[in-house]
């Protein structure tokens, strides 16, 4: 005969449910936009009711904030990880451009562009993004200086040389939504240009370097 023994429901834990849904938020903003990020949308990707969003994110505009800062914050760790135990900086910065110019990277490249425009109007997520341009400077000036301490890079101010480089990468990052094929080599390469000036390289010394 039938069993009556039902399966027992597993309740998640308040940190996992509440992970589970920034990761969600997270996705749809990459994948999407972070105007489809609502309590209700979110919601029906995880098939529960609205007011289990609002539980753990009363404002739709704290989740859009952290939803941008998970997906911003996974981009950096994967382009230019804190830890970095092997290879040189050399290698690690070649690593961080080489994968930073692919298609790949279309996706979070919309999201600051997205982002950045949102913020004008949204405090918490102007709030979120100035927290995670502070957090990509800091990283790149780290690496910065380790190779400056190795001997590897030459630069008076690590700071200012990480910003620029950023600058650039940002600059070419805004045309994410754009035909890029006809973009000179001189235009794509600019990035690995203006690092290898500031800190004293050679001209294709960040290309053709195996990755870390």
């Amino acid at each position: 005969m039938p069993s009556s023994v039902q399966r027992k429901r597993i309740r998640k834990t308040p940190e996992a449910r509440r992970a589970e849904i920034v990761e969600t938020a997270a996705r749809v903003a990459l994948t999407e936009g972070l105007e489809c990020v609502t309590l209700r949308r979110i919601a029906d990707e995880l098939s529960v009711r609205p007011g289990l969003i609002s539980h753990y994110f009363p404002s739709a505009e704290d989740l859009v904030g952290e939803a941008f800062s998970v997906a911003a914050t996974g981009e950096l760790d994967s382009l230019l990880p804190a830890d970095r135990p092997h290879g040189t900086p050399t290698q690690y910065l070649a690593r961080y451009f080489a994968l930073s110019a692919g298609e790949a990277y279309d996706d979070i490249s919309r999201l600051w562009i997205n982002a950045r425009h949102l913020s004008r109007y949204r405090p918490v997520l102007r709030d979120r993004v100035a927290e995670q341009e502070l957090a990509s400077d800091d990283r790149l000036e780290q690496l910065i200086r380790e190779g400056v301490e190795r001997g590897e890079f030459r630069t008076d101010d690590p700071r200012a040389t990480a910003i620029q480089i950023l600058v650039v990468l940002d600059g070419l990052g805004a045309h994410a939504n754009t035909d890029r094929s006809n973009r000179p080599e001189a235009v794509t390469r600019l990035p690995l240009t203006t690092a290898e000036r500031e800190l004293g390289l050679a001209h294709g010394a960040l290309t053709g370097v195996a990755p870390a």
